[in-house]
């Protein structure tokens, strides 16, 4: 029964992914770890490919719409293509599966990137939901230098927690380079395919892949955001930012009381 729930939801991954531009790690690991019981390392590698084949294909009819910024794509990818491989296949192998005991109280490594998952999705939630206007700014010098080093941290984060970090990606668009939000959606589509497809090139060295059950998940998520796509056209930015903000703080705060 819970392996069938997480196939129909693997529709839902893209379903979100086409609508908001993000959100498809926040359905998809979630789903990987609690309905399909693999442990959340694993887990978070079948995310990558699966949210960063989906928004490739995604991010065609965004592109085809002018809803692409490849410049800001490229300016922000880079940076994170660098620090999300380095991590996938350094960092992440190298963190003990039992941190640290105090009191009873034992952090384990399943818990720490739930943790950090979760906690990033809460604190990425309330600058979306707070600030219902476009953000613009002028400082071009100064907007470039900071989509570059926020890049390089999402990219880190990012490899750190398996995420495609559109929950991360979509505010920082909008909030360092003023881009429309319908625009970020598509761009966030671009670097998301980017960073999770080399974030799994990392894992690739680390993992062997159930690859029958992940093909079978992303094709599924293919169909969904080719779906959401269509419905995002028919739904106002304005909307769909506060919902993607309402949708991801929901989501982090059930995880954080599920594991701790």
């Amino acid at each position: 029964m819970l392996e069938f729930l997480g196939y129909c939801f693997s529709v839902l991954v893209g379903v979100v992914l086409g609508m908001l531009g993000g959100g498809g790690s926040i359905l998809s690991i979630p789903i990987l770890v609690y309905l399909f019981g693999i442990e959340p390392v694993l887990a978070s590698a079948y995310s990558l490919f699966i949210v960063g084949v989906t928004s490739f294909v995604g991010a065609i009819p965004k592109y085809r719409e002018h809803l692409v910024n490849l410049k800001t794509g490229f300016l922000f990818g880079i940076p994170s293509i660098v620090a999300i491989f380095a991590t996938r296949h350094w960092i992440v192998p190298a963190i003990p599966n039992q941190l640290f005991e105090i009191g009873g109280f034992i952090l384990t490594k399943r818990e720490l990137l739930l943790g950090i998952f979760a906690v990033l999705m809460v604190l990425a939630s309330f600058r979306l939901i707070r600030n219902p206007r476009e953000a613009s700014s002028d400082n071009r010098k100064f907007r470039v230098f900071l989509v570059i080093v926020e890049g390089a941290l999402i990219g880190f984060l990012t490899g750190l927690v398996g995420a495609g970090g559109g929950f991360l990606i979509i505010p920082a668009l909008v909030f360092l380079t003023g881009l429309p939000f319908k625009t970020a959606v598509g761009t966030s589509l671009f670097i998301i395919a980017i960073n999770s497809l080399t974030g799994f090139v990392g894992d690739l060295l680390n993992h062997a892949m159930d690859w029958p059950f992940l093909l079978s998940v992303t094709v599924l998520a293919v169909f969904g955001i080719l779906f959401g796509n269509i419905l995002s056209r028919r739904i106002t930015a304005f909307y769909l930012r506060k919902g993607f903000g309402w949708f991801t703080l929901v989501i982090g705060a059930w995880i954080l009381l599920k594991e701790f």
